[in-house]
């Protein structure tokens, strides 16, 4: 779920990458708040996805990722999550949160974003510490579910190949590349 490009922001060209193994796909028009929490509340999907834009700020308020028409808050966002958890027959064991800053924190709220997901009901979180690169994290997350769905792996796992994916590959070896996402929650 996500937004590919806003007139206020640069497009995501890496997001098409991301898209061929999901299920539900809300794009552009279609990721509003309304929608994304009506299909985190209705479905039981283990994982949920967003692939947007982000920014950390000093307060709850300038904390947020953009949806379509409106961004959405660490406050809205956190209580989309705890409704949902009680809606649904079992939580969101990853929620992946693919934009800027989505890990990024300060004195009054630890790893931003991700920790406050994990606080309202996600198992696990995989977020963004810093500015990340459109092109590296697709292909870093393309690799992470790729080695997700291998048998035996864990999430930690599963990050640590995909990082290790992209440090050999000449174009991302920078930590720039491949050192922005951390997991945050259950490692397993």
């Amino acid at each position: 779920m996500g937004v590919s490009g806003l007139s206020q922001c640069a497009p995501r060209t890496g997001r098409p990458l991301t898209q061929q193994a999901i299920s539900t796909i809300l794009l552009n028009q279609k990721f509003t708040r309304e929608a994304l929490e009506a299909q985190v509340q209705q479905s039981d999907y283990p994982i949920v996805h967003l692939a947007t834009h982000g920014q950390f700020g000093s307060s709850a308020e300038d904390t947020f990722v953009v949806a379509w028409d409106q961004t959405i808050n660490a406050y809205q966002l956190n209580d989309l999550l705890r409704r949902s958890e009680q809606a649904r027959q079992q939580p969101i064991e990853l929620l992946v949160l693919s934009a800027c800053q989505t890990a990024a924190g300060d004195q009054r709220a630890a790893l931003g974003l991700a920790g406050m997901s994990v606080q309202a009901g996600a198992r696990s979180t995989l977020a963004s510490l810093w500015q990340i690169d459109d092109e590296s994290s697709a292909a870093l997350i393309s690799h992470f579910y790729q080695h997700l769905a291998e048998k035996g792996h864990t999430k930690a796992q599963a990050l640590r190949q995909a990082q290790l994916d992209l440090i050999s590959h000449p174009d991302f070896r920078h930590p720039a590349h491949w050192s922005a996402f951390v997991l945050v929650g259950n490692w397993l």
